[in-house]
């Protein structure tokens, strides 16, 4: 792993953890912006761009937390945890970002590829979630290069309609929900398996 150290973009990804206590500290406007600019570099099918990025902060972004703190009752236990532990993550995060998946590669994809709309939906769907999953890893990557915290919220999955109803966008899909700010302490992250469990060679 020596070659991981004096590259900048290894050391990022090496050093990422997902961070749910963050700083009562702002995040000013420009470095949002930056992190932002840097998710909409990522890769997408055929370029579509087919995300869009929702910025959330004071009180929608509390009335955001009383939301799914307010929905975890409905769940069993071990999901009910989880949610009010997201809720707490948003509470105490100076900005949220929210990603959503627009359908444009739904609606285009089937004159793009001359494919019926009935066959062509979960394929035109799946790239819309590998784009914008794309875009959230950069986003990700970019807050952690600047010394923010984040983490990918999907629990907030179980509740997604309600979340893109509080967010006024009942159209499209939801994708991601990410608590963003300074971190609260320095986190060590799981241990992630060996590459050797993980690895399929074929020659």
């Amino acid at each position: 792993m020596s070659r991981v150290f004096g590259n900048d973009t290894l050391e990022t990804i090496y050093n990422r953890r997902s961070i749910r206590q963050f700083q009562d500290k702002p995040v000013d406007d420009e470095t949002i912006k930056l992190i932002l600019d840097a998710a909409n570099q990522a890769p997408s099918a055929h370029n579509q761009q087919s995300w869009q990025f929702i910025v959330v902060r004071g009180e929608k972004k509390q009335e955001l937390a009383q939301l799914v703190s307010s929905k975890a009752a409905a769940f069993p236990k071990p999901s009910a945890a989880i949610l009010r532990m997201a809720a707490r993550s948003l509470a105490n995060a100076p900005v949220v970002i929210a990603v959503k998946n627009t359908g444009s590669l739904i609606s285009h994809g089937s004159e793009l590829f001359q494919i019926e709309k009935e066959r062509s939906f979960d394929f035109f769907r799946t790239m819309e979630i590998q784009s914008s999953a794309a875009a959230v890893q950069n986003l990700l990557l970019a807050a952690s290069s600047l010394g923010l915290g984040s983490v990918w919220l999907g629990i907030l999955y179980l509740i997604k309609n309600d979340v893109l109803e509080f967010l006024g966008e009942e159209k499209g899909e939801f994708m991601a929900v990410i608590p963003i700010g300074y971190p609260k302490k320095e986190s060590g992250g799981p241990k992630k398996v060996s590459l050797e469990y993980v690895l399929k060679e074929l020659e």
